[in-house]
C-alpha cells in the first residue's frame, strides 16, 4: 500500500477514539442491571494496570495528545468497571469501594509519573537503554492487555454463556484494533510490534463475540441465562404468562359462583 499520511491519521484517530469510549457500554449496563455477574473483575482490574505502562509508553515518546489522553481515560473507565463489580458483585460497601478507587488512583499515578520523569531524560538523550525501556512498556502492556481476557474466557466456560460483559463493548474495543491495524499499513514503516498487538485485541475480542452469537442461543433455549440476561438480551423472546394473575382468577370464581 502506498503511503498516505490522511489515511494514517483517519484511521489512527478512529482507533484511538474506540479505546477511548469502549469501556462506557460495559458501564451503562452494570449500572443499569445493578450487576456484574459473568463480568471477570480480573478483566478489567488488568486492564486497568495495562494503562499504567501504556500511558508511560505515550507520555515519554511524546505522541500527540489524543494518545497520551487515551490510556489515562481507558485506565479510568476501567477501574470504574471495577469498582462495580466490587460493589454489586462482591457487596462491598459505597465507602469502601470509593476508598479503594481514590487509593488506587492516587497509586497509579504516582507510579507512572515516576517512572516517566526517571526515564524520559534518558530518552531525550538517544541512551539505547532508556529506548530499550520504552520499547518494553509497549510490549508489556500489550502483554498484560491481552493475558486479562483469559480470566473473561473461563467465565464463559463456567456459564456455558457470554452474560454479565456487555457485546457492544467488545464490538468497539474490536473495531479499535481494526482500525488501529488499517493505520500502520499507510506509515513509511510498518511497525510490526503495534501490528501483532492491535491484531491479537482483534482475535481475542473475536473470541467473545463468536462465543456469544454461538453460546447465548442455545443457553436460551435451555433456560441457562440469568434472569437478568434475559431480560436485557434484546433477542430474547417476551415472557408469556401461562396461568391468569390471581385477580383474574378471583374475578372467575365470583362470576361461577354468581351463575
Amino acid at each position: 500500500m502506498p503511503v498516505n499520511p490522511v489515511a494514517e491519521n483517519v484511521f489512527g484517530t478512529l482507533g484511538t477514539v474506540c479505546w477511548m469510549i469502549q469501556l462506557l457500554p460495559q458501564i451503562w449496563k452494570s449500572w443499569r442491571t445493578k450487576d456484574t455477574e459473568g463480568l471477570s473483575p480480573w478483566l478489567v482490574l488488568g486492564w486497568c494496570l495495562a494503562a499504567i505502562p501504556l500511558g508511560i509508553y505515550a507520555i515519554v515518546q511524546d505522541l500527540n495528545v489524543p494518545l497520551i489522553i487515551q490510556p489515562q481515560l481507558f485506565g479510568f473507565f476501567a477501574l470504574v468497571s471495577w469498582v462495580q463489580c466490587m460493589f454489586y458483585g462482591e457487596k462491598h460497601s459505597l465507602r469502601w469501594c470509593a476508598t479503594a478507587m481514590l487509593s488506587i488512583m492516587i497509586l497509579f499515578a504516582g507510579l507512572e509519573t515516576g517512572v516517566v520523569y526517571a526515564v524520559r531524560p534518558s530518552y531525550r538523550r538517544g541512551d539505547q537503554s532508556a529506548k530499550r525501556a520504552v520499547q518494553f512498556f509497549g510490549i508489556l502492556s500489550s502483554v498484560m492487555l491481552s493475558l486479562a481476557l483469559f480470566p473473561q474466557y473461563y467465565e464463559i466456560y463456567k456459564y456455558r454463556a457470554v452474560i454479565g460483559i456487555s457485546v457492544l463493548f467488545m464490538l468497539v474495543d474490536m473495531l479499535g484494533g481494526i482500525f488501529s491495524d488499517l493505520s500502520l499499513v499507510f506509515k513509511p514503516h510498518f511497525d510490526t510490534i503495534a501490528s501483532v498487538t492491535y491484531s491479537l485485541v482483534v482475535v481475542l475480542d473475536g473470541v467473545v463475540l463468536i462465543a456469544a452469537a454461538i453460546l447465548n442461543p442455545r443457553a436460551r433455549r435451555q433456560g441457562r441465562l440469568p434472569v437478568h440476561a434475559r431480560v436485557t438480551d434484546p433477542s430474547s423472546p417476551p415472557t408469556i404468562p401461562t396461568s391468569p394473575p390471581d385477580e383474574d382468577k378471583e374475578s372467575a370464581a365470583i362470576n361461577s359462583s354468581a351463575s
